[in-house]
Formats: structure tokens, sequence, C-alpha cells
């Protein structure tokens, strides 16, 4: 019971055709739900039902990964299974995805994203993890007296250790370290080993410009602290907030129904396309992030203070540094020390944590070479 819950996930990749160029073709999908746009008309984003476990998650998004690849094989096309976009001659080849009617909105939304960071940036494309604790589990954690409230105060103490541990999960699944110099400006060419072992989680990736600071005191007061950067115009919607983690509400993602409705899940945002991965995601890195979780939610709440949120981010961004931080690796290898007590019984929970140990022990070679394809 300890171990079950809800389990989403949602893939971004890029359309390309048979030179690996940027496809300059519409979204071939039409209103599919599951497998729709993202940024731009040559984004394609696999969204699988709520599933039960990690595996049926997985087996998911493979029957929409075959059936984007059927389609874009009588086009010529492919989807491009890594974080990092391939060579781009200029922003033309960026088309911002077209959406009409009542949802012309989200195109709207979109140039205002391209006027704010540009089209390049938003290509960048990852895994997003979501995840919620069965009704078993939060039942026997709240002693047969579960109501909003709890699951609120639950999540929201989840969020907070998940915002302070976020560079974990970068340090153990950062997979985006080469990029194209035409991701930089028109006219670039060449694959170069960047800096980074994941630009997005990167100084240069996913950010806003400012770092948010918002009121945990609970969930009432963390909408309305996002919503005053919106009055502000710092941000132009809750989507903008380009935080590593999401507490996200059932149905609509808008912080009114978060407000009224409460949390329903977690997403995790900071996965990168996995090349060496069928799917671009390891299932083992997966079923790390949720025994991260089951283990987080079991300690102490504490105060997310604006200077914690700070150092939060700024550690999550030098996570994504190709040469590792000695003391956040020291810091990976204490957590890790702390979920293998705590999963002692458990011989395959043993055996993940192991899996990403043997991480941190890994040479650039061993972690990024002989995958990047042109």
């Amino acid at each position: 019971m300890k171990y079950s819950g809800n389990f989403g996930l949602e893939r971004e990749t890029l359309r390309v055709d048979n030179n690996g160029a940027l496809s300059k073709t519409p979204h071939p999908f039409g209103l599919d739900e599951q497998i729709t746009r993202d940024f731009c008309e040559n984004q394609v984003e696999l969204i699988t039902p709520v599933c039960k476990s990690i595996n049926e998650a997985l087996d998911a998004l493979k029957q929409l990964d075959e059936r984007a690849a059927t389609t874009l094989s009588g086009l010529g096309e492919s989807l491009w299974l890594y974080s990092n976009p391939p060579h781009i001659e200029s922003e033309n080849d960026i088309p911002i995805a077209v959406f009409e009617g009542a949802l012309s909105h989200k195109s709207d939304y979109r140039l205002a994203l391209q006027m704010r960071y540009g089209k390049r940036l938003m290509l960048l494309s990852g895994v997003h993890f979501n995840f919620s604790f069965s009704d078993e589990f939060l039942d026997e954690a709240s002693g047969g007296k579960t109501d909003r409230a709890f699951k609120d105060a639950l999540y929201l103490r989840l969020y907070k250790q998940l915002m302070t541990h976020s560079f974990l999960l970068v340090l153990l699944t950062a997979q985006s370290a080469y990029y194209d110099k035409s991701f930089e400006r028109d006219g670039g060419s060449g694959v170069i080993l960047s800096r980074y072992s994941s630009v997005r989680n990167s100084e240069r990736g996913y950010f806003n410009p400012f770092v948010p600071v918002l009121d945990h005191t609970d969930i009432a007061a963390f909408c309305e602290s996002v919503e005053e950067y919106i009055n502000k115009g710092m941000l132009f919607s809750a989507s903008e907030l380009y935080l590593p983690v999401r507490m996200k509400p059932r149905g609509e993602n808008s912080l009114a129904a978060l407000k009224d409705g409460g949390v329903d899940h977690i997403e995790l945002r900071m996965f990168d396309l996995n090349p060496k991965a069928p799917l671009g995601i390891d299932g083992r890195d997966l079923s790390f992030a949720h025994l991260l979780m089951i283990y987080l939610v079991t300690l102490p709440d504490f105060e997310f203070t604006p200077e914690l949120q700070k150092a939060a981010i700024a550690d999550h961004k030098s996570s994504a540094l190709r040469e590792r931080d000695p003391a956040l690796v020291t810091r990976a290898e204490r957590i890790l020390d702390e979920m293998t007590a705590y999963f002692s019984g458990r011989d395959d929970a043993l055996e993940t944590i192991q899996f990403e140990r043997n991480k941190l022990k890994m040479s650039d070679g061993e972690r990024f070479e002989n995958y990047y394809r042109r």
C-alpha cells in the first residue's frame, strides 16, 4: 500500500525529416488530446492517461509513441529523441503552434513567450512525471481522516522537499551535454560538448528571468503569491512559473482550480530525454523518483524561507553543470544512504537506488558519449 499511487507521463519531442532537420509540415495529429503540440507546430507532446503503475504508464507511452511513429513514417518524418534541438537554419524553422477558435488564446500565449524568451529556448524538450498518492496511502497516513486540508498539507510539504532536492534528480538523469551551435545563433554549425550536463536545467534553460519567491504557508497563500507576479506583469500566467516541480489541480491547470479544489498531484519537470532509452526515459529513473517521493514525504516539515528557495534554484542549476559540484555529490550520496536505510527491506528498491548511485561514479564518456546523431 505504501508504494501504490497514480502515475502519468508527458513527453515532448521534435519532429524531424529524413535529414534530421526540423519538420516544416503542420502538426499531423489533428485535435488528438494525447498526441498534441507544445510550443510550436513541430514539437509533439505525448500525454498518457493516469495509470496505476510506472510500467503501465510506460506501456501507454509506448502505444502513443508507436501511433505517432506510424503517422510520421508516412510523411518521411520521425521523432528527435534528444532534449536539445537539431540544426536550426533560423527561427523561421520554428512555427508557433496554431490554435484556433476557443483555443486561440494558446497561440497568443506562445507569441508572448516568444517575445520574452525567444523561440530557440522553447524547443528544449523533456519528460514530465506526474504522481499522486493512492487513496489507500492517504487514508493510512491520515489515520482514516483524509480531507482536503490533509492532502494539501501533505503535498505542500512534499513540494518543498522536492524543490530542495530537485538537484539530485538532475545530477542523476541529465542527458543533454551536446548541442548544435545553431542553437546559439543563425549560421552556427557543428555539434559541441557544452559545459552543461543538461542545458534545459541549467542557467541557460527553462527559468524565469528572476527567482520567484513564493508563500508556502498554505495553498491559498501559495496561489496568491503567484498571482502577485502575474499582476505585476512578471508572469503571463501560472504556466510561466518555470520551476522544476509543480503542484497541480484536477482538471484544468489554473491557479483558480488549485486554489478552489486543492492539490491533485505533483509534477516533476526536470527529466531530460534519454537517447539511450527506447522511449526517451528509463523506467528505473522514474522508479527512483517515486521512491524519493515516498521517502521525502516522511521528513519533517520546515519553513521554506526566501533564502532556501533561492538556494534550491541555485543548487538545481549547479547540478546541471558537466563538472559536478563536490558538495552536491556529497549531499547526493548522503540522501542515497538515507534512502538505502529507509528501504532496507525492499530488494527491488535497493537495486534501483544502487543503479542511481553507480551514476555518481561515471565518467563523462560513460554518461554522454556515443549517442548524438545529426
